[in-house]
């Protein structure tokens, strides 16, 4: 199967050796009948967990109905969905897609015709931030500073300034009188799972205020109850002017996406201008309304607040970790580059029943679904101390 795709696909990835067959809730299961702990979670976009029970329900009884009208038509329930999710985030109205990418184009989309109509200004700018990870549209990778994102994709997108990630005093610098907007992510994920400094996400929002530009936080894979709080912003108590969401939205079952704002900001677009042919189809608004339900009794956030305490203090108590950085379920975690690469420890993990990504040399990610228990965390913290203990990756190097 492995040889199959990799000979008839792509390689814009490069996945570790396993072809999973079948999941619930934290797990996975492989075509031989061997099972993994996910601590990847598609991402974030499995937030809920592989097979939710009430999200499935919600998929099945819409399949039965109506999947797709496209937006040339009403359906019934995308009503439903654009409110319950404006009201999740706290704004007037929504704009739903597909994927993250066209979310985060949406956003774009969206403060540049704001500055046209709102600001009059006619060639405007965003901020956006060093490590950013955003997407890999050909705009998206405009502004990217990963070489494999960036290079080679040329020519590209003019628009965007790019300032140092975690820096008020950058954000300032860069902004000027065609400014429309900042765009960050108030966690990176990508680039490690850095968290900004304290107070970063206050400063940015007064700023945006005080500057007459728009705050916009991509909340793709931070959102929706990864962080312990329905938003990573609301850590620090920031409304963005804009919410960029993703991943989760889908419940693990359909790509949706949407972007929140007030109707000052997304009322500036009008018909014909924007759209997609199955962005806010039936099916994606009837899961999408389930997973906003699920958010509103807030026991996930909850859940990643209260294992926090087991995934952090197990992982600063390893050996071999330099660093760990992160919040709720979430953790980028920096192993000693002279033990070993984040694939191979990665690679190892998996050979011990536990899936995780790496990331930039030696770090690897950990997201687990949040209805992991406490005792899977604790199993897998102790397969990644078994790695980390050095005997696993020696054998593997033939070294004594």
């Amino acid at each position: 199967m492995i040889e199959l795709a990799e000979s008839r696909s792509a390689h814009n990835y490069h996945p570790l050796p396993v072809v999973i067959a079948s999941a619930e809730g934290a797990w996975v299961t492989d075509v031989e009948g061997r099972r993994y702990l996910d601590c990847l979670a598609g991402y974030s976009s499995l937030n809920f967990g592989h097979g939710n029970p009430v999200i499935l329900a919600a998929a099945h009884a819409q399949l039965d109905r109506v999947t797709l009208t496209s937006r040339a038509f009403f359906n019934d329930r995308f009503g439903a969905f654009a409110a319950g999710l404006a009201e999740l985030c706290g704004k007037d109205m929504i704009l739903p897609m597909n994927t993250g990418a066209e979310a985060v184009e949406t956003a774009i989309k969206v403060a540049r015709k704001w500055g046209h109509d709102v600001k009059g200004i006619t060639d405007p700018n965003i901020v956006v931030m060093e490590d950013n990870f955003h997407g890999r549209t050909t705009t998206i990778v405009s502004f990217s500073t990963d070489p494999d994102a960036h290079d080679g994709f040329g020519p590209y997108t003019p628009g965007f300034r790019i300032v140092k990630y975690g820096s008020a005093e950058a954000i300032a610098d860069a902004i000027d009188e065609n400014t429309v907007a900042v765009l960050l992510e108030p966690i990176q994920g990508e680039a490690g799972v850095l968290v900004p400094p304290d107070g970063y996400l206050r400063q940015v929002r007064e700023l945006c205020t005080e500057r007459g530009v728009l705050m916009i936080a991509d909340e793709i894979q931070s959102g929706l109850g990864r962080t312990g709080d329905t938003f990573a912003c609301d850590h620090e108590n920031v409304v963005p002017d804009m919410y960029v969401l993703g991943k989760a939205l889908g419940g693990g079952v359909v790509p949706v996406s949407a972007v929140a704002a007030d109707a000052g900001v997304l009322g500036v677009i009008k018909p014909g201008q924007h759209g997609s042919t199955f962005g806010g189809n039936p099916l994606a608004c009837a899961v999408g309304e389930t997973v906003v339900n699920l958010l509103k009794t807030g026991e996930y956030q909850a859940r990643a607040r209260e294992l926090e305490s087991v995934l952090f203090e197990g992982l600063r108590a390893l050996p071999g970790v330099t660093a760990v950085r992160g919040r709720g379920l979430w953790a980028g975690v920096d192993v000693d580059p002279s033990l070993a690469t984040g694939r191979q420890v990665c690679e190892r993990l998996m050979a011990r029943g536990v899936l995780a990504k790496d990331t930039h040399g030696s770090t690897i990610r950990l997201a687990p679904p949040l209805v992991v228990e406490a005792h899977e965390i604790e199993w897998a913290l102790a397969q990644l101390e078994e790695v980390l203990s050095g005997s696993e990756l020696r054998a593997a190097e033939g070294r004594p």
